[in-house]
């Protein structure tokens, strides 16, 4: 008789297996999020440029990021307008290739090129890796997790503290 104790390998790794799985996952997924990630600050060597910008704010959705659903509303997204529209758009992904967190900033490339930090008072340090069709000239959009945060910021005039690279 074998003995109704002893519990085989096979069946201890099944048993424990999505334990493990979820411990290697966690840390993954915070550092996916960006909450491990390298934090924003200004380079100690140079001073700052002062500008006066308008900043608004924005979000991931459809309304801030020109993206509706293809097929009818039903298939992946696809860009809603402009020389790109019906072009695949991979929601979340920033125009340097990055995924949007907080401290990722839309800005007009000619004026503040992707790299470049700038402080926003009530905002904080972010970093330019996102443009958008109607951010020209000295605009920025910061990239907030909600629609209704992104309408909350609204549209402010202010001096920002910027650091090209």
């Amino acid at each position: 008789m074998s003995n109704p104790h002893k519990i085989s390998v096979p069946k201890l790794l099944r048993e424990r297996l999505p334990a493990v799985l979820a411990g290697a996952a966690v840390p993954l997924l915070v550092w996916w999020s960006g909450c491990l990630s390298e934090r924003l600050r200004p380079p100690g060597n140079k001073p700052p440029i002062v500008m006066v910008m308008e900043v608004t704010g924005y979000c991931n959705c459809g309304i801030c990021c020109s993206w509706e659903r293809g097929w009818f509303g039903l298939g992946s997204p696809v860009i809603s307008s402009g020389k790109n529209k019906g072009k695949p758009k991979e929601v979340g992904v920033t125009a340097s290739g990055t995924r949007a967190r907080h401290g990722t900033i839309a800005a007009d490339t000619a004026v503040l090129p992707f790299g470049t930090i700038v402080y926003v008072p009530g905002y904080g340090y972010g970093r330019v890796e996102d443009r958008g069709g109607k951010i020209t000239g000295n605009r920025l959009d910061l990239w907030y997790s909600s629609h209704g945060d992104a309408q909350e910021w609204g549209r402010k005039r202010m001096k920002v503290r910027v650091w090209k690279p």
